[in-house]
């Protein structure tokens, strides 16, 4: 069903209970009718969840109409946020009809929602796109993408089955400068690209812990959902989890779905990835977080250009090539020679999509059922060179690997690695 008949629909749906959402004043979002809004719920309202919560609560013509977290203090203070928001806009200075839930089904099933904002814990966000885009809603989803290469391979193609639009929460991808940076090396600036250097931040160790009592606001059995059983502690949960290998893939993640996007972003290689992969890294050696805290690891693509990704290089991204070098990062970009910052990208050239504003963009690809500038599979490949790094360090050995089967030569060990059994009753069928 097409956005704009489910938008059609929508107007005749009766407001009743949370089946339908409490519509605000057309003066609200001036002309637009009821039928032009973008209905949006929001799952996961943490740290990240809130910020991009007001982000789409100020964008026109789009209502957020439900939350969902299974932390009751986050919950019960991103629906007052909603409810907060739209009573300043409405006569009587009040408003109510945000529903909040804990089981972000509860929201993915509703038939009046256009789209959803995952911004959960990574190992459940392609569980809950997965549930989204089978129920017809159109996602925004917060970086990684996914916490193995075959959910990650499972939600890209469920998004192109279902037709969904897709965004990732790659921002970068939005900011003038990085644009700017991809678009001259991929129209030959620097020259023929030889080798690219990304710096990441560095993980974390911890000591060892001893289980705590949950907090009676906190769903734990269902914030652990897929993974595995483990006795709760609250260092080890909300923004902590990326730490830790069962929820996260580290920084190599977190910070990878970044830089290394960008990086493959500008050498062309975001839908494909390297061919070979080696690395070295620093591992906690007790306490709850098993991810690397330091890092180097070496990557190799078809086309002989080489990749380096380090917690000893500068924050961002470096490309070297015959002619000179690019580095971008955040509020900053800089090149040698230094003419290549005024150059311009001629109309017959390439240029990457024009994003402004990430979350603009997402609502308008929504509109127009555009493929946004961080689609499902450029951010699920995005995640593999995480993963695949990561898997690399384990094992301590150069691994081959083949971006168009995604999976390693003749390595059954590493080949294993590139999944995970889910706890039940959860599971990607």
């Amino acid at each position: 069903m097409s956005v704009s008949t489910r938008m059609h629909r929508r107007a005749f749906l009766k407001a009743a209970g949370s089946a339908a959402p409490l519509l605000l004043p057309g003066r609200v979002w001036g002309a637009a009718a009821p039928s032009n809004r973008i209905v949006m719920g929001a799952i996961g309202v943490g740290s990240m969840g809130s910020g991009n919560l007001k982000g789409f609560l100020h964008s026109p013509n789009t209502q957020v109409v439900a939350v969902c977290d299974v932390d009751a203090g986050r919950r019960d203070s991103a629906k007052a946020s909603v409810e907060k928001r739209y009573a300043e806009q409405a006569e009587s200075g009040a408003w109510k009809g945000c529903a909040a839930h804990t089981d972000f089904r509860e929201i993915t099933s509703r038939d009046d929602i256009d789209a959803v904002c995952i911004s959960t814990a990574d190992h459940w966000h392609v569980l809950c796109a997965l549930h989204a885009v089978a129920a017809g809603k159109d996602v925004y989803c917060e970086k990684p993408l996914s916490v193995t290469v075959e959910e990650g391979r499972v939600l890209a193609d469920a998004v192109r089955r279902y037709g969904r639009v897709f965004l990732m929460g790659s921002q970068q991808r939005s900011e003038w400068r990085f644009r700017h940076a991809c678009e001259l090396v991929r129209n030959g600036r620097i020259g023929q690209v030889k080798h690219v250097k990304v710096g990441l931040s560095k993980g974390k160790s911890h000591p060892p812990v001893s289980p705590m009592p949950v907090p009676g606001e906190l769903d734990y059995d269902l914030w652990l959902g897929p993974a595995r059983q483990r006795p709760y502690h609250k260092d080890c949960v909300h923004y902590n989890f990326r730490f830790i290998s069962d929820f996260s893939g580290g920084q190599m993640l977190n910070w990878g779905s970044h830089h290394l996007d960008i990086a493959q972003w500008g050498l062309g290689s975001d839908r494909s990835g390297p061919v070979q992969v080696s690395g070295k890294g620093v591992f906690p050696t007790d306490g709850p977080y098993d991810n690397p805290i330091e890092y180097s690891v070496d990557y190799v693509y078809g086309d002989g250009v080489t990749l380096n990704c380090s917690t000893s290089n500068r924050g961002g991204t470096h490309w070297e090539g015959t002619e000179g070098w690019v580095f971008v990062t955040r509020g900053r970009i800089d090149a040698e020679p230094k003419s290549l910052l005024k150059s311009v990208i001629r109309p017959e050239e390439i240029h990457l999509v024009d994003s402004r504003n990430h979350k603009g963009h997402f609502l308008d690809c929504i509109r127009t059922r555009a493929e946004t500038v961080a689609p499902c599979e450029v951010g699920h490949r995005s995640a593999s060179m995480g993963h695949i790094g990561n898997i690399a360090m384990i094992l301590g050995r150069r691994l081959r690997w083949d971006p168009r089967a995604e999976r390693f030569v003749n390595d059954a060990e590493a080949n294993r690695m590139l999944g995970r059994a889910m706890r039940g009753p959860w599971g990607l069928t």
